[in-house]
């Protein structure tokens, strides 16, 4: 399971131009699922996601995390971080979990967020969506379940 995170002054996700979720302060985790995922990869990477501490404290550190900020997660399913470029001009997307796995462990993904008490924005599964941001910092960064980075 694999994450880009973005610390964010806002954020939202819009499907068909209607607003489906928004955020303010808080984190934007685009989240790819691989064929090999499975509840430990989630349960991992929510706990990792939550206590991450990448908000500044009162000396400008990246000394706090998102729930003791008190913010909120925006979490888009995006299959195309599994996407391999190294061959060719076009990326392979092998790797992705296919659509029925993939799917139920997004929504266990979400469900993990929430029960450590954070406020939870989404996207929809398979949905072509736009999504907007204001990078805070910038801050962005990689999570992957099986450590390659």
């Amino acid at each position: 399971m694999r994450a880009v995170i973005q610390r964010v002054n806002r954020a939202s996700v819009k499907i068909e131009n209607t607003v489906h979720g928004k955020i303010a302060h808080g984190m934007l985790v685009l989240l790819g699922i691989s064929r090999g995922d499975d509840n430990t990869d989630l349960q991992w990477l929510a706990e990792k996601a939550v206590n991450l501490r990448i908000f500044e404290d009162q000396q400008g550190k990246m000394n706090r995390s998102l729930t003791d900020i008190d913010g909120e997660m925006l979490i888009i399913s995006q299959f195309t971080l599994y996407g391999d470029c190294r061959k060719g001009r076009r990326p392979g997307f092998s790797s992705a979990a296919l659509p029925e796995i993939a799917e139920p462990l997004y929504l266990q993904f979400i469900e993990e967020v929430k029960k450590r008490q954070i406020r939870v924005a989404t996207g929809l599964f398979q949905a072509t969506m736009e999504v907007e941001l204001v990078n805070d910092g910038p801050v962005t960064l990689l999570l992957d379940s099986e450590k390659q980075f």
